[in-house]
């Protein structure tokens, strides 16, 4: 299957992914809302809830112009693969220290949990996440 035709084929197949899917597939996180979709021998996430799915893209959009300088990137700049990865783990393992939590099991309940304490996305505690993204490892070595 050409690179087309897969595409092509992941956007009938999966209608709705995950916004968090590098750190999913990366196994750094979970998510209770995730499923696994299986496309051509690749592997995919789907998100089974759609306003989980807008709340978690809400979230990367604020995180990403926040951390530009963490991952060393100019404004407009493509975010290659390592650094979707670091922003994407870096950033939810962050949230989940700044409240006091080991780890992520739940993103969905992660973020819930978050608004709860902060209100909205803007008042999050971006600085105190920045550490992480910065540190975090993209492959053990």
């Amino acid at each position: 299957m050409d690179e087309r035709e897969f595409k092509s084929a992941y956007r009938n197949v999966n209608e709705r992914p995950c916004t968090f899917m590098k750190a999913l597939l990366r196994r750094c996180v979970g998510c209770s809302r995730s499923q696994k979709v299986l496309i051509a021998e690749r592997e995919a996430m789907a998100c089974q809830s759609p306003g989980g799915q807008q709340r978690c893209a809400e979230l990367l959009a604020e995180m990403k112009p926040r951390a530009l300088f963490a991952l060393r990137i100019e404004e407009g700049q493509p975010l290659a693969h390592g650094k979707a990865i670091k922003l994407q783990c870096g950033g939810l393992l962050g949230l989940a220290e700044s409240m006091g939590e080991q780890g992520v099991d739940d993103v969905h309940a992660l973020i819930d949990r978050a608004q709860e304490r902060y209100g909205a996305f803007e008042a999050f505690p971006y600085s105190a996440m920045m550490p992480a993204i910065t540190h975090f490892k993209v492959r053990n070595r």
